[in-house]
């Protein structure tokens, strides 16, 4: 499959490394095959350059010219409600969810576990519930299959004239 995200002039990406971790910047002029220039007017990051191997490509891509200057950045930022769109991805709710595992106490953990077993049974005992049913039913399990009649027990044969060993 091709990429789909090309480091260019308006690609968005996340900060992974460095200072300025997870906040959103956009690619403003490609310097070399290692740098890039980048702003933040939206997420407070100045205008800077910054290596590509700390940037993690988005979806998103801003519209403007070339080298344009921050305040055209600023403005292309709002016009297309990245902030907003960014809130709503589920990239972002996968950091604010572990950003919020990372801060829990030992006693949120525990309350967490047990709050996890009390779902777990009541989700087992529908699930058992619901499966008799079916059962009963014929919908699950094996099939109802007719009784055959019993077999012959095979019995062992007596022998009554053998002679006693010596």
């Amino acid at each position: 499959m091709p990429f789909e995200r090309y480091v260019e002039p308006g690609r968005v990406a996340l900060v992974a490394d460095g200072p300025l971790k997870g906040k959103l910047v956009s690619v403003v002029d490609v310097i070399d095959q290692t740098r890039a220039l980048v702003d933040g007017p939206g997420s407070g990051v100045p205008r800077q350059q910054i290596r590509l191997n700390q940037l993690h490509l988005t979806k998103f891509r801003l519209s403007y010219p070339f080298t344009a200057p921050t305040r055209v950045v600023r403005k292309a930022w709002t016009d297309a409600k990245l902030t907003e769109k960014w809130a709503e991805s589920q990239w972002s709710k996968n950091l604010a969810n572990k950003e919020k595992r990372a801060a829990m106490t030992d006693y949120d953990r525990f309350k967490l576990t047990a709050a996890r077993v009390k779902r777990n049974r009541a989700r087992t005992a529908v699930f058992k519930s619901l499966k008799v049913k079916a059962a009963r039913s014929g919908a699950f399990g094996k099939k109802k299959v007719p009784k055959t009649p019993a077999k012959k027990q095979r019995t062992k044969k007596t022998s009554a004239a053998k002679p006693a060993k010596k």
